[in-house]
């Protein structure tokens, strides 16, 4: 089954705001990624983020994070950021 991937808006203008190399690298992730299997987990790439209902996971690619939810046949990318950001974007953004 593929999934189909959709950018929020608020994804949609963080993914606008990554330069053009880094465009075309999120993008390649995603569709390899996250159209047939978003959530089988691995070290690297793909984590489930514990105690958190939204979002559901994580996507790294290089120092740049996706965060999304898998809603049916939906992957519903909710934000994209350096690496740096995370941690404060969960805490304001995060839901138990």
């Amino acid at each position: 089954m593929a999934y189909r991937v959709v950018l929020t808006k608020n994804a949609c203008e963080d993914f606008d705001a990554l330069d053009t190399r880094w465009r075309a690298t999120v993008r390649d992730a995603m569709r390899v990624h996250l159209t047939h299997e978003p959530t089988k987990q691995s070290k690297s790439r793909i984590k489930r983020l514990r105690d958190l209902r939204h979002p559901q996971y994580r996507l790294r690619v290089g120092d740049i994070r996706i965060f999304y939810d898998v809603t049916g046949g939906d992957v519903v990318i909710i934000a994209i950021m350096p690496e740096e950001k995370t941690i404060q974007w969960l805490e304001k953004h995060g839901k138990q």
